[in-house]
């Protein structure tokens, strides 16, 4: 049995942009909706489910035209937020364990300078992309969207260079900390 959007499908996979609109049209307020739901941003929202849109122009030749589309398109939007999700729980994970908090200074000026410099050839690890990012979001106080106007890309590719940044320098620290002369604080 065929699917009621079976022939915008069909077109789609032709390479009709027509039959994608109408698709995108009947389907975009109820999918942001629910990636709202799962995300609580809309911002992020936004941004995911454009994301839906392009994978679902992309992929167009793999969908099977007898099943309902809006099923593919909620898998997707569905997958994509949970993977929003979790990339946002282990950042924040990494930042709070980045994060320097009263108890884990160094009282000492000698071990301070120490970890400073720890810190920073941790940064000089990173790749100058990594770095400018950090600079800019972690230094500056740029905003993701700021960040990404400075460095013409998109705002999801800093959340994504900024999130593998702070993961290689949690790593770096945690391989390091220890080594370095009074610093056997884990961060």
């Amino acid at each position: 049995m065929k699917s009621p959007d079976s022939k915008l499908v069909v077109k789609m996979r032709a390479g009709d942009v027509s039959a994608f609109d109408s698709l995108y049209w009947r389907y975009y307020q109820v999918v942001y909706r629910n990636i709202l739901k799962l995300t609580k941003d809309p911002l992020v929202a936004e941004d995911i489910l454009q994301e839906v849109f392009i994978r679902l122009w992309e992929k167009r030749q793999d969908i099977n035209y007898e099943q309902p589309v809006v099923n593919w398109i909620f898998v997707i939007s569905f997958n994509l937020s949970i993977d929003f999700t979790r990339k946002k729980l282990r950042e924040q994970e990494l930042h709070r364990k980045l994060l320097v908090d009263s108890e884990a200074i160094p009282q000492n000026a000698s071990v301070y300078e120490e970890y400073y410099q720890l810190l920073k050839r941790a940064i000089d690890n990173l790749s100058p992309q990594k770095q400018r990012i950090i600079k800019l979001c972690k230094l500056e106080g740029y905003t993701y969207e700021e960040a990404a106007a400075e460095m013409k890309i998109s705002k999801h590719t800093v959340k994504e260079y900024l999130s593998a940044a702070m993961a290689s320098l949690g790593e770096y620290m945690r391989q390091h900390s220890n080594k370095a002369s009074g610093m056997g604080y884990v961060l």
